[in-house]
């Protein structure tokens, strides 16, 4: 039994003491969602879009790809509210093309955790908008690392006299186990191939390695200098200044007397310091007042009632786009994790109907099971098999499992700050004979061979069963390494050499030949029209669709979600970060305990 089955049992065990729980809470939210509906009824506002009105765009939570379906008790916990990227690229290019719509205000005050790559394909979608001449007017009462790089892309740069603007850097840190294991004497048998797989590393060791030093190391530089390059373009700054701020905050700050409003405003990093009414009464002569509201309100829409429903094309040639977001998954589990059974129907979707001509596969995916992988891996190559192109678009992550799906598209996109590679494999089994020996407990019997209860937790690993784990292993990788090679067209020679559990950026990954073209979404949808030889076509994107009550709930989690200062740099509390890890271990369930999995993808703050 794996480390993986212990907390899988664990995890059925917190769930079901929690269950009664969960659905009493969820019927007393849906009692109070069906009031606030129906109050919210009697006086709905008009939702027509004002005529030189501001779009607002205040993404909520965590930007992701794919929004997750959480329960109600995650949602209480206010961390892990989502908006999707693509919600937030289509309202901002819409407005830009909308003769109504003469600005745009960015509201980051309840925007959490954005990957480096989303962060970036946000910032060019402003700068679009920007580029139609109209305005775009950042307010919010602080700015986190992520926030200020999308208000950076503003005209106008407003922070609250009270507030602060915290650019802090990139970093990748864990916890490490190993000497709680020792005291408990628990034994961590662990089987890798790659010098920098480093997954493992939190059970087997008091620190980071320096192999994995290095290459984190070096992946974090690489994203930052390219944050800093554009945040000091954008503000007409040199990037020294930018790191002189982050890297002597402490100096600003005492420099401003210990205002660290004015600290930013001495920087140069924002353009006013206002109070809130100030701000609207800035914005009211920008786009006019709004009549309707005594509150002195500006002309606004918000960004999710502005959007249309998306509408799938009902005839002519179509690209499909397919989702996969999140861990990597045997069956069929809700949202937020990619299953092979829901990726083999999407899939299958997409390859029997003749309108698809084309496929897109959206990638963001740290990896997971190595047989979940291989399964969708084959369901990619049916879809090509049967004639249609497939490219890869890879979004914030597709490393390790994430790749392995990837491997074969026929062209594969990333975004320049992508993490992605991660070749290489793991399995890991704790055994507790040393700790249960501590209290009288021992382990003895019979058996017709060397492998009867070889996989006991309480029994200990015996070193036939460790040979196989760790043969096995090594076959799994060099099936990547074939893989990877067969794929890119390169040497399994060549794949190993960039391999070993190495994490790249996508532009890392360009230079290395693992990827093709360097581009978000639309260019791997334009790429794939262009392989089927499409003049014009539709987007329909396929995935599982969202349960009523998840969008209801999702919705007025939205409207009454708090101002987040500083979620971007501290995460989301202990308790829910620990419900999450179990939620996703408890997932993982490969028959042959292999795993191809990114430590360093997920961990970058």
């Amino acid at each position: 039994m794996s480390i993986v089955d212990l907390l899988r049992r664990l995890y059925r065990g917190v769930a079901g003491l929690f269950a009664f729980l969960r659905a009493a809470v969820a019927n007393l939210l849906m009692l109070g969602i069906i009031a606030v509906v129906l109050v919210a009824l009697v006086a709905l506002p008009d939702d027509e879009v004002p005529e030189g009105g501001a779009l607002l765009l205040k993404p909520n939570g965590a930007v992701v790809e794919q929004e997750g379906g959480s329960d109600p008790l995650t949602l209480l916990s206010g961390s892990l509210a989502e908006t999707r990227l693509g919600d937030i690229l289509r309202a901002i290019e819409t407005a830009g093309e909308d003769d109504r719509i003469r600005a745009l205000v960015l509201d980051a005050s309840s925007l959490a955790a954005v990957a480096p790559a989303d962060l970036e394909v946000i910032g060019n979608a402003l700068a679009a908008f920007r580029e139609t001449g109209k305005r775009i007017v950042a307010k919010s009462r602080y700015y986190g690392r992520d926030q200020y790089y999308l208000a950076s892309f503003a005209d106008d740069v407003y922070l609250h006299p009270l507030g602060e603007v915290m650019l802090g850097g990139y970093g990748m840190f864990n916890n490490y186990y190993r000497g709680l294991l020792d005291k408990l004497k628990v034994k961590m048998h662990v089987f890798r191939v790659g010098t920098y797989k480093a997954f493992v590393e939190p059970y087997t060791l008091r620190g980071m390695s320096e192999a994995a030093k290095t290459a984190n190391q070096a992946t974090v530089d690489a994203l930052w200098q390219r944050f800093v390059a554009r945040v000091a373009e954008n503000r007409g700054m040199e990037p020294d200044a930018v790191y002189a701020y982050a890297n002597q905050y402490d100096d600003h700050v005492v420099a401003a007397a210990g205002d660290t409003a004015r600290a930013a405003l001495d920087a140069g990093l924002v353009d006013a310091l206002l109070t809130d009414a100030e701000i609207r009464e800035r914005l009211r002569e920008l786009v006019g007042a709004d009549e309707a509201d005594d509150d002195d309100a500006y002309q606004s829409v918000a960004f999710r009632d502005y959007l249309e429903p998306r509408v799938d094309p009902l005839f002519g040639d179509t690209v499909a786009v397919v989702t996969a977001s999140g861990l990597i998954v045997t069956g069929g589990q809700t949202r937020g994790f990619i299953a092979t059974r829901n990726m083999a129907k999407l899939l299958g979707k997409a390859r029997k109907d003749d309108a698809v001509k084309a496929v897109v596969l959206r990638v963001d995916s740290g990896g997971g099971s190595v047989m979940a992988s291989e399964l969708i891996r084959q369901e990619v190559k049916r879809v090509q098999e049967a004639g249609k192109p497939v490219v890869v678009s890879m979004g914030a992550t597709a490393a390790s499992g994430g790749y392995w799906i990837a491997v074969n598209a026929d062209e594969i996109w990333a975004a320049p700050t992508t993490i992605t590679g991660s070749i290489g494999i793991f399995a890991m089994i704790p055994t507790f004979e040393d700790t249960l020996g501590e209290v009288g407990v021992t382990w003895d019997g019979v058996g017709t061979g060397p492998f009867v209860g070889a996989l006991d937790p309480t029994g200990g690993l015996g070193g036939a069963m460790a040979r196989a784990l760790q043969s096995s292993i090594d076959h799994g990788y060099r099936q990547f390494l074939e893989l990877v090679a067969e794929g890119r067209g390169m040497t399994p020679e060549e794949v190993d050499a960039i391999a070993q559990g190495r994490v790249w950026t996508g532009a890392q990954a360009l230079d290395h030949g693992l990827v093709d073209n360097l581009g978000h979404l639309q260019d791997a949808i334009d790429s794939a029209a262009a392989l089927a030889e499409l003049e014009s076509f539709g987007v329909r994107y396929l995935e599982p669709p969202a349960s009523p009550k998840d969008m209801l709930l999702r919705r007025l989690f939205d409207d009454l979600a708090p101002d987040l200062p500083g979620i971007g740099l501290s995460g989301p509390p202990l308790a829910t970060r620990f419900a999450q890890d179990l939620r996703r271990l408890g997932a993982l369930a490969d028959p042959q305990h292999l795993y191809a999995l990114c430590e360093l993808c997920g961990g970058i703050r």
